[in-house]
């Protein structure tokens, strides 16, 4: 009798576990169901005919429609034939309503940059920061052309900050192109806000090496800083990697500097470059920045690679230089350029563009900087603005074929300075 009514309590407790069993598998079929019918949706969104109705009618994805012509033009070839390049390939709420009797001052300065889809996660960081027009020329080789496309698409798409401010450009090698990504499921799969885009982003990180791509292809770093350079309409541009970081609040001290002095043509307004530790918070204001450099946190730019740089900047006077309470941005002082300093600057629309026969490591931007010397700029120095590099350079991080690059376009840069005495005849500055 005893053990009956065992034998009866463990088919109860089976049954109830079975039954429970039976509910978790409905359970999870269920959700299994209804998250694959949520990213059918997402899909259908992105895309879809149409992104909703309007009016009882459907209304099309414009977004959508404006990349399948980008990419339908097929892009046009750089000087040199290497590269195609994807102008506007997306773009910002900000450049498609600009029209002529805007209010000038919603465009007196943009930030342009460029990268490889490895580094574009830094994006959501620096836009955090900037929050202005902000202009992106991305390189992208083999399979990385498609992957590119696709998650700036979903960029555009999911996040209403970069809807609002960014232009996107895609140059890739020219015999490469770029497509529609409607078919590439794979890279939209668990895509369903601007979090999970930068998620995905995350994971394509730090595939290279700094300009290790593989297939050894060249990193066309000035084609890209044009590339970007050429995508904004601003009066100003300030030229950065995406990877460093301007002091906050520099785009509305930039305008009040401009609104209270007379426009010189032939001015640049050079930003101290630092670096700073990865484990440190990016500093917001000249106070800030001071602090942690004094104490070993935030150093000059290339101090440990190449200290000659950026010395001309005059650090120590730039950091005891006085700052006014109220935050006003001015020039502290003003320089003429020597050799090799390449200096981070806001510079007017019409100064000369980079040379884009420099690729890879070295004299890339000394090359751009020089010429504006030679062609007769002044380089102020602003007084609180600056941009700090995420993480310590250091020697180790470089790829194995630096040193054989930096070689290479030294010889082209003694080539470029002596062109440059035929470009500007009447000039009596050399470097």
């Amino acid at each position: 009798m005893h053990l009956s009514k065992k034998c009866s309590v463990f088919k109860v407790v089976l049954s109830a576990l079975m039954i429970v069993a039976l509910l978790q598998l409905i359970y999870l079929s269920f959700l299994s169901k209804f998250h694959g019918k949520q990213q059918r949706y997402r899909y259908s969104e992105l895309f879809g005919g149409s992104g909703g109705k309007k009016n009882g009618h459907p209304e099309k994805n414009s977004r959508k429609e404006r990349l399948r012509y980008s990419l339908s033009t097929g892009g046009i070839f750089d000087n040199s034939g290497q590269y195609r390049v994807y102008k506007n390939l997306i773009k910002s709420d900000f450049t498609t309503n600009q029209k002529p009797g805007s209010d000038p001052s919603s465009n007196v300065l943009a930030l342009a940059t460029h990268t490889t889809i490895n580094n574009l996660h830094h994006l959501e960081s620096l836009l955090g920061r900037w929050q202005n027009p902000l202009s992106v020329a991305i390189f992208a080789h083999g399979q990385d052309v498609r992957f590119a496309t696709a998650l700036v698409y979903a960029l555009s798409f999911f996040c209403p900050q970069i809807q609002s401010l960014v232009d996107f450009h895609l140059v890739c090698l020219s015999g490469e192109m770029a497509s529609f990504p409607e078919q590439d499921r794979d890279h939209f799969a668990g895509l369903e806000d601007c979090a999970s885009v930068f998620s995905r982003l995350e994971t394509h990180r730090d595939t290279y090496k700094n300009y290790a791509i593989s297939g050894n292809v060249s990193y066309p770093n000035n084609l890209l800083r044009n590339v970007a350079r050429g995508g904004t309409e601003s009066s100003y541009i300030l030229v950065i990697d995406i990877d460093m970081m301007p002091s906050a609040d520099l785009h509305q001290q930039f305008l009040a500097l401009i609104m209270r002095r007379e426009s010189v043509s032939d001015e640049v307004f050079v930003l101290p470059a630092f670096e700073i530790r990865h484990a440190r918070k990016m500093p917001a204001n000249k106070a800030e920045l001071v602090q942690l450099y004094q104490v070993g946190e935030v150093r000059p730019f290339y101090e440990e690679l190449c200290p000659r740089c950026q010395a001309p900047t005059n650090y120590s006077q730039w950091v005891n230089s006085h700052v006014r309470e109220t935050g006003t941005l001015e020039v502290a002082y003003t320089l003429t350029w020597v050799d090799p300093w390449e200096p981070f600057y806001i510079g007017p629309h019409t100064v000369p563009l980079y040379d884009e026969s420099f690729k890879q490591y070295g004299f890339n931007r000394i090359s751009q900087a020089c010429e504006l010397h030679v062609a007769g700029y002044k380089f102020s120095v602003l007084s609180s603005a600056f941009v700090v590099h995420r993480g310590f350079k250091i020697q180790g991080e470089f790829h194995a074929r630096k040193d054989e690059e930096n070689k290479r376009n030294r010889v082209l840069f003694r080539s470029f300075k002596e062109g440059l005495k035929t470009k500007y005849p009447s000039s009596n500055r050399r470097c």
